[in-house]
């Protein structure tokens, strides 16, 4: 069987050019999106996210806002700066880059921001909402991941899903997502007994487990769909060559930058088994900015009032 490989860049393109165009609308009738991003601390890759974030707006014509605070912030100096983005007008989403230093307390701060800005979708009220299937912000890599899964021609209907990972982040909102779409889902994790045998049984696998190249051949169907949202940085070469044997792309990647990427799935393993995969890179990982975008879109429109109903109902 050939692999189908399903780009994300492709489709986060796509949403992309979606989103600008939207934004050209809504600019004609004096709406202009804006984001605000808050970084506290100076983590090297949460700066490396922020900075594509606030770029990829820019390019879309959408207003940001970064704001930049010391690792020493504590839990109420960060719930004042919250406060203040809430009651500003011209920002329609508020996105507080994670992870948060040790001291802050990042329940309270999540559940600080406004709801109708919250468009990470991390806020109780909208937990309740896409749990309860009613209107409200998701989080971007599940949104991302069922985009894919729809643009691809992936039926989703009447599925077989098993979600491996319960994270807040990713795992128990994309099993509910799913399950609106009418997949009979199964959501694992690191204790479930005979993970393989149970992966074995999905059409749609969904590898979100953080942990790397853990889904081998054994836990995947023929003729699955297998997603893999892991993320995970290998920096010994002889680990990059068990897992991709003499692949010069890779090889030279890692002699270039000291390190490469790997998902949760073995790079190899689903090749001629699974009947698609995403890759890593360049799989789920475009798609959360992608989304995010849209998500600050959705936000700006509830917000502003019924004349912008129509134009969330197309979203």
């Amino acid at each position: 069987m050939e692999t189908r490989i399903l780009d994300g860049k492709k489709t986060a393109n796509e949403i992309k050019a979606e989103v600008s165009q939207e934004i050209e609308e809504m600019r004609a009738h004096g709406m202009v999106p804006g984001l605000a991003v808050v970084l506290v601390g100076d983590d090297a890759a949460s700066r490396i996210y922020v900075r594509s974030k606030t770029r990829t707006c820019a390019e879309l014509g959408m207003h940001s806002e970064q704001v930049d605070l010391p690792a020493e912030t504590s839990t109420e100096q960060l719930l004042d700066v919250i406060r203040g983005l809430n009651l500003q007008d011209v920002i329609d989403a508020i996105l507080v880059q994670l992870p948060l230093p040790d001291q802050i307390d990042t329940e309270r701060v999540l559940s600080a921001v406004d709801p109708a800005k919250d468009v990470d979708g991390f806020h109780p009220v909208n937990v309740g909402r896409l749990l309860a299937g009613s209107p409200g912000l998701v989080p971007c890599t599940p949104l991302g991941i069922l985009e894919l899964l729809e643009r691809e021609g992936v039926v989703i209907k009447g599925a077989g899903a098993v979600v491996v990972g319960r994270s807040n982040i990713v795992g128990k909102p994309v099993a509910v997502l799913l399950l609106h779409q009418h997949a009979t889902v199964t959501l694992c994790h690191s204790r479930t007994r005979d993970l393989p045998e149970v992966c074995r049984r999905a059409d749609i696998l969904i590898a979100a487990i953080g942990r790397p190249a853990m889904l081998t051949r054994d836990y995947i169907k023929e003729g699955a769909v297998v997603v893999d949202v892991g993320i995970n940085r290998i920096d010994r070469r002889e680990e990059v060559i068990s897992l991709y044997g003499r692949d010069s792309a890779r090889l030279d990647q890692f002699d270039k930058k000291g390190y490469t990427l790997v998902g949760d799935v073995h790079p190899r393993d689903p090749l001629g088994v699974a009947a698609a995969i995403t890759p890593v890179p360049g799989g789920v990982g475009p798609l959360t900015i992608a989304l995010l975008m849209k998500n600050t879109l959705r936000a700006c429109l509830q917000r502003r009032g019924p004349a912008s109903q129509a134009m969330v109902s197309s979203l």
